[in-house]
């Protein structure tokens, strides 16, 4: 029996990841699951899967779990210290699936204690990519990627020499406002941006994806995951999200990773790795998905890929700063205060208007430049 802990359990990866140790419940124990609030559905997959602790990483949220855990043995408990504890206790695999900065500390924790650790928490190489790394050497720990972009990657890459690599290519479906054009794109409605064609996403996700900001931020994660260099990765436009990336070897050999638009196939790559695990997954029917279809992104439109590739060459806290100004820039377009066009926008003016570090160098300089950011973005758009 596998042990396992997952971190931000009622979030999308979080539900499809219990979703894939229902069907092998017998080879897994459930060590630690958290959420943010969510008090109530937290406490029910605690119970169903007897965790041994439960964690809301906003206290106030705390008494509600208590309760709907009375007479139950499982430890409750909340807090951003108490997230961090959880996640530095030892187990065969950590599922990191905390959306933002927030799941900075708890990821750093988890590799801390050496294990394997599924990332599915992109901002944790984009604004912390060198001491994430560093830490990882220096415990010993193992990353599987979760993302399907990076996990296609990581699939290809097997059994290959990272030296052989010409071109690793991420595809982006472009999300579900690819052919609006750049007047209709400054009225779009939350509602509109939220509503992803192929993928159920959480919300500021989803908005990541419509900005293409998604691809930026997973072009930038590529350059921590995969040393071939900036200038070997490169990004297409595939709506079909069928084929979730490709590696290019030197000998003009191109291997693809193809599947379904379903997280649970690079959770259970993760999960089983270095084996396979059944999904419950439809297959591919390549005859009834008839043609599939690829395109240069837009950056005239769509100008966060080109934001984040400036970032990533620019180096330093660059990809930092770019993160946490589109993490304020999303939530307040979709609380209806900024315009969808002005997300892009924001987070560019706050690079030009920032004195970039050229290098952090712990976790509490990330997190201070973090912060730090966050409230000059935020007093950018109050302005607006």
């Amino acid at each position: 029996m596998r042990t396992i802990s997952i971190l931000g359990a009622t979030g999308s990866v979080g539900t499809s990841t219990l979703d894939l140790i229902r069907r092998e419940r017998d080879d897994w124990r459930v060590v630690a699951l958290t959420a943010n609030c969510s008090a109530t559905e937290l406490a029910k997959l605690a119970i169903e899967f007897s965790a041994e602790t439960a964690v809301v990483g906003d206290e106030t949220c705390l008494p509600e779990l208590r309760e709907a855990l009375a007479g139950t043995s499982i430890e409750a408990s909340g807090g951003k210290q108490a997230l961090c504890d959880a996640s530095a206790r030892p187990v065969d695999i950590t599922v990191a699936a905390i959306v933002g900065c927030a799941g900075l500390a708890p990821v750093m924790a988890a590799i801390e204690q050496g294990g394997t650790i599924a990332l599915a928490n992109k901002e944790a190489l984009v604004s912390a990519g060198e001491v994430m790394t560093a830490a990882v050497e220096r415990h010993g720990a193992t990353l599987l990627p979760v993302d399907s972009e990076h996990n296609a990657i990581f699939q290809c890459l097997q059994g290959n020499s990272i030296e052989d690599v010409r071109w690793i290519t991420l595809t982006a479906s472009g999300g579900p406002l690819r052919t609006l054009s750049a007047e209709q794109l400054e009225t779009v409605t939350p509602e509109q941006a939220v509503a992803h064609p192929n993928w159920d996403m959480g919300a500021k996700i989803s908005v990541d994806s419509a900005t293409m900001m998604n691809k930026g931020l997973e072009f930038i994660e590529a350059y921590h995951l995969f040393p071939v260099g900036l200038d070997r990765l490169r990004i297409v436009v595939h709506p079909q999200s069928v084929i979730h990336s490709m590696v290019e070897y030197r000998d003009g050999s191109t291997l693809a990773q193809l599947g379904p638009s379903d997280m649970k196939v690079p959770i259970a790559s993760c999960l089983a790795w270095p084996a396979r695990m059944e999904t419950g997954c439809e297959a591919l029917d390549l005859a009834a998905i008839g043609e599939l279809s690829f395109f240069n992104p837009d950056e005239v439109r769509f100008p966060a890929t080109r934001l984040a590739r400036e970032a990533a060459h620019h180096g330093g806290a660059a990809p930092a700063v770019l993160n946490a100004a589109n993490e304020v820039a999303v939530a307040a377009f979709l609380a209806g205060q900024i315009a969808f066009t002005r997300i892009a926008l924001s987070v560019e003016t706050i690079l030009n208007d920032t004195e970039i570090p050229s290098a952090l160098t712990s976790l509490d300089d990330v997190l201070a430049l973090d912060t730090m950011t966050r409230e000059r973005t935020g007093a950018l758009l109050e302005r607006v």
